[in-house]
């Protein structure tokens, strides 16, 4: 099944109401195939490309990518030797420089490279389109880790006063899928950081966020780490940390006990449905069912979610 359409795209700042080019051919380092590109000096007008000093524009406060490898900067600068910037920047006036709308990542290659001047568009755009469009670019090329995506809907959804749905429209993602990476800076500190750095994946962390103690969880993810477990291994290390100590035991360490996977399995996917706290108790096909909330707003999510309306 392909991916839905994010957004409004770079297409209404690269075209307006132009129909759009078909997408560049990638080379194995994500970064646009070479092809020949149309002369940097070139201008049709305002909206035309055009010639900009490099150390005249900034990079945008905006941007929600933070991470750069240094490798794949390496390899593209070394492709901006060879063949020249084949895609412009996007650039906005800011008093006296050009402040990047899209395209950070080759205009750090391009001082790597050596180059004195880029070829940049020129747009006019607002705070917020500005983040909806590096979102959006960011987005289209997965170039965000899972903690830059969260922190840029937050970003979104702070600055400009958006609901969690408003976000999922401006961006065109589902508003499960915005709720469940803001559920992510709900993790410790630590745990955060390790999701950031590629070395806990998403799933891990929206396994670990069942935790509600952050020492625990803490505890949880360097057993996660130290011993390599899988995202299935993870949601039976949390269900074992989770059970409660035999009645009338005062034994500050105990050996857990074991829990059915299927039904962790099945908590975990309702977990992810909801975007919420869930907890499953199941034997013998008895049990309960707990949806936990924390605002008015979360629990009228979860009854859309079911189907259920209050007027």
């Amino acid at each position: 099944m392909s991916k839905p359409a994010l957004g409004r795209g770079l297409g209404a700042l690269l075209g307006g109401g132009k129909p759009s080019a078909p997408a560049a051919p990638t080379n194995v380092a994500g970064s646009p195939a070479p092809v020949p590109p149309a002369p940097a000096t070139t201008s049709s007008g305002p909206s035309g490309p055009r010639s900009v000093a490099l150390d005249r524009i900034v990079p945008s406060p905006l941007q929600p990518r933070k991470d750069f490898t240094e490798e794949s900067l390496r390899e593209l600068a070394d492709s901006i030797r060879e063949q020249g910037i084949v895609q412009p920047l996007i650039v906005r006036v800011v008093g006296d420089k050009f402040e990047l709308i899209a395209g950070e990542r080759r205009w750090r290659a391009s001082k790597l490279a050596g180059l004195s001047e880029v070829p940049v568009l020129e747009r006019a755009a607002t705070d917020r389109e500005v983040l909806e469009l590096a979102l959006i670019e960011n987005l289209q090329r997965e170039n965000l880790n899972p903690v830059e995506e969260a922190v840029g809907y937050s970003q979104l959804q702070a600055q400009f006063e958006l609901t969690q749905e408003q976000v999922a429209q401006r961006v065109g993602r589902s508003r499960v899928a915005v709720t469940n990476a803001l559920r992510l800076l709900k993790l410790h500190p630590g745990v955060l950081d390790s999701v950031r750095t590629g070395r806990l994946s998403s799933g891990h962390a929206k396994v670990l966020l069942g935790i509600d103690s952050t020492a625990l969880q803490s505890s949880a993810a360097e057993q996660v780490l130290a011993r390599g477990l899988s995202v299935r291994q993870t949601e039976e290390l949390v269900a074992q940390l989770l059970l409660p100590p035999p009645a009338g035991s005062t034994a500050t360490h105990r050996a857990p006990a074991s829990r059915d996977p299927h039904v962790v399995d099945v908590e975990n996917r309702l977990r992810e449905r909801f975007a919420a706290k869930v907890a499953l108790r199941y034997k013998s096909g008895r049990g309960a069912l707990e949806i936990r909330f924390a605002s008015d707003d979360e629990l009228n999510r979860i009854l859309d979610l079911v189907g259920v309306h209050i007027d």
